[in-house]
């Protein structure tokens, strides 16, 4: 569980260089620290690391999950949070606002969306570091958490809807997180999550982390979420966009279509991201956002964030400041029960559970694997308390008003770094907490510059399809039903619902011969019986 021994790793290739003297003061710094008080509680010699290279790991698993700050803020912000009607400044010749002003551009309530989503960098930020934090303290594993990527997309598109356009309040679709956030606490008290996962049909489960991922990448190519490629259209629904302008009212593209300077320089970022992974440079889709964003900062151009109007104008005061705490204003403790019962409410609550459930199983022991960490029985240590803590972590991301908090796979970029403990997790965390000061500069990451990693992420969820039998019509048709609704529907909900459904249709026949063999099965018996008590009162007859 180790592989090279810290003298031999050191900080890696590049303090090879460093003198001999700097590798003693090395060597003697992880000796001290792994022979004292916390070493031993993180059991640092006995999985054969040390402190740098746990600091290390922890670094790299940073670097590559710190993208969800700015994407989950945005995507959940798409919801409109608690902003309302309300918010919406009323135009000079009306005396009240119109109820669509707001999915149109509207000043008072683009303001509101704007402080929401300041609001939701923080919440993620303090989720992902609480959570990250209690990983490795509790459960002493080098694991990050944060805010999911799925669940993120469901709760504000599909619960919530764009700008509040859906069936169920931000307020109620939070109460939906903290009860699911319980049920699945009390799933893994108890024990039970395995035999809950198992009840999902193979094909749909391993289905579901792709058709998430086409999901999620869809929303990443969208006009208003994304890089700009993909518009509405009257006819076909969707089409090619990436307009030099689009017109609020009627969203109709303006100027032409792939002429669109945001684009554009978003598919730089893209192209550099996906090099970088080719590389497997660490933390590739931080630099390609990082440089979409530096460039998008600069004003007075045709892909500037801050645009020469009353809202640029405020967003760039505030960027300007660099540094600042953010207090949660409208998102902390908003959860509400009212309009609880209905029935939209439960799908949505057994949807995020199961989703929950699978997607910790498997990212859980995908890392433990990779670190090493399971035994012959197929566990390893810290499991029990590992469940525990993703489950606490979603309930407390509920109370800040973010979507489910999960286990993240880019996890295994620190236990490929040699990260083998929950020093690592601890390093996580830190690099979050210092994030909480640089709000402002974490709240101006323009759309196009989050499309990219979203499309990127889609990409790596689709690794799954490998593993579905797609000779085997019965298991191939429920996966590409699961896979194809759920962006084509914009409902993570409908296409579960729809592969279950398939994979029971297709099961029919195979039940219906099976229950025709037990019937006849249990004929014959009957008959048999019946045979031998006619012959046992035959007998006795002739006896008689």
């Amino acid at each position: 569980m180790g592989g090279e021994t810290c003298g031999e790793m050191g900080f890696g290739a590049s303090l090879k260089k460093l003198s001999n003297s700097w590798k003693k003061i090395e060597m003697s710094v992880n000796d001290a620290i792994s022979k004292s008080k916390v070493g031993k509680f993180f059991k640092l010699e006995a999985r054969k690391t040390c402190f740098t290279r746990e600091i290390r790991a922890g670094t790299a698993t940073f670097l590559t999950m710190v993208y969800i700050i700015t994407v989950n803020a945005t995507i959940i912000a798409d919801s409109g949070g608690t902003c309302l009607m309300a918010d919406c400044t009323v135009p000079a010749n009306q005396t009240a606002a119109s109820p669509d002003c707001m999915l149109k551009p509207n000043l008072g309530y683009d303001n509101c969306v704007s402080k929401t989503k300041s609001d939701l960098v923080v919440a993620t930020i303090l989720s992902a570091m609480i959570g990250s934090f209690a990983m490795g303290v509790l459960a002493n594993l080098p694991l990050g958490l944060a805010p999911g990527m799925g669940p993120n997309a469901y709760l504000a598109y599909n619960l919530v809807g764009f700008h509040g356009s859906g069936s169920i309040s931000y307020q109620t679709a939070l109460a939906v997180v903290l009860i699911e956030g319980c049920a699945f606490l009390a799933i893994s008290t108890l024990g039970v999550r395995a035999k809950i996962a198992r009840l999902m049909p193979k094909p749909v489960r391993l289905a579901c982390g792709a058709g998430i991922g086409l999901f999620i990448a869809f929303v990443g190519l969208q006009i208003h979420q994304g890089v700009g490629l993909i518009g509405p259209d009257r006819t076909t629904l969707v089409t090619i966009s990436a307009c030099a302008k689009i017109d609020p009212i009627s969203n109709t593209c303006v100027g032409g279509k792939m002429r669109s300077p945001t684009f554009w320089l978003a598919m730089v970022g893209f192209l550099m991201t996906c090099y970088g992974l080719m590389k497997e440079i660490k933390g590739s889709m931080i630099y390609g956002i990082s440089f979409i964003t530096l460039v998008s900062w600069i004003r007075g151009t045709s892909f500037t964030i801050f645009p020469k109007t009353p809202l640029g104008d405020t967003n760039y005061n505030y960027f300007k400041k660099v540094v600042d705490f953010h207090k949660i204003e409208s998102t902390f403790g908003v959860i509400s029960f009212s309009h609880f019962n209905r029935p939209e409410v439960w799908i949505a609550l057994v949807t995020l559970l199961y989703v929950d459930v699978l997607a910790t199983t498997g990212t859980l022991y995908t890392m433990a694997e990779i670190g090493g960490f399971l035994d012959d029985k197929g566990s390893f240590e810290g499991e029990y308390l590992a469940y525990i803590v993703d489950a606490s972590s979603t309930i407390v991301g509920s109370a800040l008003g973010v979507s489910p908090v999960a286990t993240y796979v880019e996890s295994s970029a620190g236990i490929k770094e040699g990260g083998r403990t929950g020093l690592t997790a601890v390093v996580i965390a830190f690099y979050f907490f210092l994030s909480l000061f640089f709000t402002p500069l974490l709240t101006s990451v323009p759309p196009w510059a989050i499309g990219p990693s979203l499309v990127i992420v889609g990409v790596m969820m689709m690794k799954v399809v490998k593993d579905i039998n797609w000779e085997n019509i019965k298991e191939a048709v429920p996966a590409f039903v699961t896979m194809s609704i759920m962006p084509l529907t914009y409902s993570i909900a409908n296409g579960i619902i729809g592969g279950i459904g398939v994979y029971i249709a297709l099961s029919l026949y195979d039940l219906m011969l099976g229950f025709i063999k037990w019937v006849n099965k249990m004929r014959k018996i009957v008959i048999k019986e019946q045979n031998q008590v006619s012959n046992g009162v035959e007998s006795m007859v002739e006896i008689i």
